[in-house]
């Protein structure tokens, strides 16, 4: 090369290219819209509920448009039952990780019971929607094909827990499943979905930070106690 001349610059068109495809499968994954769009649904069907969600919020939100969202789910219902099936599969799902099977029955219910109460504290969507599709009555929920078999899951767990505690000779054996799941959701669910209204009539919040483990402890022992055979 002469001095003083200019060295010759790489083609960086082929790199270019392909750069502008990968970025372009990027933008355009069906499969990464829809969680998109689903994330962005539960919010908008959270805070306002089926009729009150604006179909045209959530296409703006996730750069989409509402064709495309009845493209993916046919419908606001639609859509709403699916985001319904994304956050009872999410919560069982991860009931599945917690591994219970492998630790023993007091400490598996400990950790169940722990696991119920720290979602609901921190999903409030979850909590939400739960309520919302309770004053629909199960209307678009029973639609979901998934649903039931989806969240026997649970039930199953526990009664694994029950009957191995009974075998150790640890827990009574008149609980039924259900009925434990009952309770466990019931006082992990009530002092986030009823807060405001708890809250106005005793002045306290319960879902406020300063009460959160007391308010853990205190569920535990007392499904713990409920589930443990008397001496």
């Amino acid at each position: 090369m002469k001095k003083g001349s200019k060295a010759a610059e790489p083609d960086t068109t082929g790199i270019a290219s392909n750069a502008s495809r990968t970025d372009a499968r990027r933008k355009y994954d069906p499969e990464q819209t829809k969680r998109n769009i689903l994330d962005v649904a539960t919010q908008e069907f959270s805070a306002m509920g089926l009729t009150g969600a604006r179909v045209d919020a959530i296409a703006e939100r996730t750069n989409t448009t509402k064709r495309m969202l009845y493209y993916y789910f046919g419908s606001k219902e639609g859509l709403y039952q699916a985001v319904l099936e994304k956050v009872y599969g999410d919560i069982r799902a991860l009931e599945q990780d917690l591994h219970v099977s492998e630790l023993d029955p007091i400490e598996g219910m400990r950790a169940l019971v722990e696991f119920t109460f720290d979602y609901h504290d921190r999903q409030r969507d979850f909590v939400r929607l739960v309520t919302i599709e309770n004053i629909h009555g199960a209307k678009y929920v029973e639609q979901v094909k998934s649903f039931k078999g989806r969240n026997v899951t649970v039930i199953h767990t526990i009664e694994d827990l029950l009957s191995r505690g009974i075998a150790a000779g640890l827990f009574r054996s008149d609980v039924d499943a259900i009925d434990l799941h009952l309770m466990i959701s019931s006082l992990c669910f009530h002092r986030v979905g009823n807060r405001h209204t708890f809250g106005t009539a005793f002045g306290r919040d319960p879902s406020h930070p300063r009460l959160r483990a007391r308010h853990r402890a205190m569920i535990v022992d007392a499904v713990l106690r409920f589930v443990r055979k008397e001496d």
